[in-house]
């Protein structure tokens, strides 16, 4: 920690007029706000994600894999809507005393993400803080006009469906607490590159559009985004536990533990997406997950009940006893 020298107008001219610049409506950064307009035949989804040291990630953890998190966080939200990226707004919250290398590695994470998922800065605003490092941006992303991807299209007789794999995250947290024990290098390396990096899944979300009756990403825990998923669908849920797609660093680290396994499936943190759709869907799904490189698993049913509510079942078709769904932070 050194005093700052830069000063709050120096900063950005440093840190983060290069990150606009590929974005005319940012103007520089030297107005007010940006402007900018939506092209025909699209509309505008915004998301706001915020994120706080100690909380959402650890305060030595490597600014570029803070802006990563915190990039990525939004634009899972963005492909959850079926939505492409556009360009995002940033607030940084920062001790007066923070080392400007944090904010250089903070920038370049950011420079990097942009590069990555063809996204630009647009604005936002810097202050500091008394407390812990706190972070927020809010994404915009195009959707053609009237096909953005609701969660409440849910149907009974609807598959249940998710990307990629489940439970990384949250058993990466735990390695990182010193909870969990892993002795092999390159499964606590994937598990901790889960939780520091997701993957939102922008090839996928825009081309759900006409596939998904209803979606949204998995932040909170596959059970507990399930039950929103359900709720705001009017439907329950069942979840077959032994289709949940894990990693094989995932399966090593649960190892047969019931324990680690509902926390793989609660824990939260995924970023990948969750949706339903009808059973004929299921042969376009699987050329999507062919052409995009990433599976699409199919892990349960919607059915007439009580809305939000999931059963969970094992293996063997009984229920599985879980002690919590998912986080909620209040």
């Amino acid at each position: 920690m050194t005093s700052p020298t830069l000063g709050e107008f120096g900063r950005i001219t440093r840190f983060f007029k290069p990150l606009a610049a590929g974005f005319p409506g940012a103007r520089g950064l030297r107005d007010d706000a940006a402007v900018f307009g939506v092209p025909d035949g699209r509309e505008l989804v915004v998301t706001t994600d915020a994120m706080v040291a100690g909380v959402h990630f650890f305060p030595d953890d490597a600014p570029a894999d803070i802006a990563a998190k915190l990039m990525r966080s939004n634009l899972s939200d963005l492909a959850a809507m079926g939505a492409e990226p556009l360009a995002y707004t940033l607030v940084t919250a920062l001790p007066r005393g923070l080392d400007e290398s944090w904010l250089e590695g903070f920038a370049a994470g950011l420079g990097e993400e942009q590069r990555q998922f063809g996204i630009a800065l647009a604005g936002g605003d810097s202050v500091s803080t008394s407390g812990p490092i706190t972070l927020s941006v809010t994404a915009f992303g195009l959707v053609p006009t009237g096909r953005a991807l609701p969660r409440w299209g849910g149907q009974p007789g609807d598959r249940v469906f998710v990307t990629g794999s489940i439970g990384d995250a949250a058993l990466g947290l735990e390695v990182a607490y010193g909870r969990l024990d892993i002795p092999d290098q390159d499964t606590r390396a994937h598990l901790l590159r889960r939780m520091r990096r997701p993957d939102p899944r922008m090839g996928i979300g825009p081309r759900l559009i006409g596939l998904a009756s209803g979606a949204m990403d998995v932040s909170d825990g596959l059970v507990a985004d399930l039950g929103h998923l359900c709720e705001e669908s009017g439907c329950a849920a069942l979840l077959h536990v032994d289709a949940v797609p894990l990693s094989e660093a995932a399966r090593g680290a649960i190892d047969g533990d019931p324990v680690r396994l509902a926390l793989a499936i609660t824990g939260g943190d995924d970023y990948e997406l969750l949706f339903t759709a009808p059973p004929s869907a299921g042969d376009a799904l699987a050329t999507l997950a062919a052409e995009c490189g990433v599976a699409i698993t199919e892990i349960g049913e919607l059915r007439p009940g009580t809305p939000g509510e999931v059963a969970v079942l094992d293996g063997a078709g009984g229920p599985l006893p879980l002690t919590r769904r998912g986080w909620d932070h209040f």
